[in-house]
């Protein structure tokens, strides 16, 4: 149900006025959204946001834009894969500002930082996988911090 814009008094979607205060009230014909807005995120499945939240260097914006969402702010398992996928970013953050350049100061041990990439990689495509089967696998790590993520609420 609706609340006013104005004073939060309890109205029926159709109220062109608020019943206490006598605001009138947003509606989608004069061009600004009705009371809540329409959902952006209502045709997106659990399922297709939480795999969103893994793709490699975009998937954090996923994953912010499903933590903000009303559609999701009670599913815990999208969520967690939420959570997930931005601590794996930042991990790759970390690999690619402190281990890079860490490595380029010793000569020929940039091997290094490459194998900690693929991994960081491999476990975005892993987890992708994971969540395309409806599955809340808990990496090493990450998934410990998510799980916790998810209980403060």
């Amino acid at each position: 149900m609706p609340f006013c814009s104005q004073c939060g008094n309890s109205v029926a979607p159709t109220d062109v006025y608020c019943g206490r205060c006598g605001t009138r009230q947003p509606s989608e014909g004069d061009g600004r959204p009705g009371p809540g807005g329409p959902d952006p995120l209502a045709g997106i499945p659990a399922r297709t946001a939480s795999i969103l939240c893994y793709v490699p260097a975009i998937g954090w914006i996923c994953a912010v834009i499903v933590l903000a969402s009303v559609k999701f702010r009670n599913d815990r398992t999208v969520r967690f894969h939420a959570f997930q996928g931005i601590y794996l970013f930042v991990a790759t953050l970390v690999a690619d500002f402190v281990i890079r350049p860490m490595f380029w100061v010793i000569p020929g041990n940039l091997h290094v930082y490459q194998l900690i990439q693929l991994v960081l990689i491999g476990a975005s495509v892993f987890m992708m996988v994971k969540a395309s089967h409806d599955e809340a696998y808990s990496l090493p790590l990450f998934g410990e911090l998510a799980q916790r993520s998810v209980s403060e609420r």
